[in-house]
């Protein structure tokens, strides 16, 4: 009998440059993920994992969520699809004496058999994955019965979503037809419609502070660890990134504090118990 530890991982084609993307911030992602800890924290609070549970840690990045969630005496398996981010999750949790078992995986064709987990968290990721029906499906398939999923994903009119506006007129056009925006996933009546069939959901609204010296320290987290800011501004001629980094910079003095920067980036926290 082949063992899901055996099978051989598979990014599908249409997730092949997303991968490349999220993988570009390496070990600097981790910045990007102490700008959320604080959701983190939140959210696997509100999962409330046992000791000696299994534990998807979904689009885990460099590794902070599935870390938190080993410390708590939980089984931890971490998957993304960004080799680069998955290499430096290994490299911290070896550093912090934590055990983690990270693998590279698709959010759309999750590498497990089903009903393998009790509970499954994505902090910020799973709503960056290309096909959102996939997606959901493959939670619904590897979590069993009676358990749980816990989800922070940012809202539709949040901070965040007016930082991504702040980068979209540097983009190139999106394919078409566009893939859907992952800030639908900021929208209850939308995780309704993906997840409501197979679980049980309740909502919380929340807000996650992000606090930088500066808002050119923004900048400079933001475009050396954090893929899609990092991919852009390195693929611009030298007079549009320096347009692109006022302007983030200047969106990110918007919110001074006789300390530095302090943004406030609103978020969903999706609770969800399997039918």
């Amino acid at each position: 009998m082949i063992k899901w530890e055996d099978m051989i991982t598979f990014i599908q084609p249409h997730n092949e440059r997303p991968a490349a993307v999220w993988s570009s911030g390496g070990d600097h992602y981790n910045e990007i993920s102490r700008g959320i800890a604080d959701s983190i924290e939140h959210c696997v609070l509100r999962l409330n994992p046992k000791p000696g549970e299994k534990i998807l840690d979904l689009a885990t990045g460099t590794g902070w969520t599935s870390r938190v969630l080993a410390r708590r005496g939980a089984i931890v398996t971490g998957v993304d699809i960004a080799q680069g981010l998955l290499d430096a999750a290994e490299r911290k949790a070896r550093a912090e004496r934590v055990l983690v078992a990270y693998r590279q995986g698709d959010a759309e064709e999750l590498p497990f058999e089903n009903e393998s987990f009790d509970a499954i968290i994505s902090t910020c990721g799973v709503m960056f994955a290309s096909r959102p029906e996939a997606a959901a499906d493959e939670m619904a398939r590897v979590v069993r019965p009676g358990g749980r999923i816990a989800l922070t994903t940012w809202t539709a009119d949040g901070n965040l979503f007016k930082m991504f506006q702040v980068m979209k007129p540097y983009m190139s056009a999106p394919p078409q037809p566009a893939p859907p925006s992952p800030f639908e996933w900021g929208n209850p009546d939308r995780i309704r419609q993906l997840l409501g069939d197979a679980f049980e959901l309740k909502f919380e609204r929340a807000v996650s502070y992000y606090r930088e010296p500066s808002a050119e320290a923004a900048w400079e987290t933001f475009s050396t660890s954090y893929g899609p800011t990092k991919m852009l501004a390195d693929t611009l001629d030298l007079p549009r990134r320096n347009r692109l980094q006022s302007d983030f910079v200047a969106f990110h003095a918007g919110f001074p504090t006789p300390l530095g920067i302090c943004v406030p980036r609103e978020y969903w926290l999706t609770v969800g118990v399997r039918k």
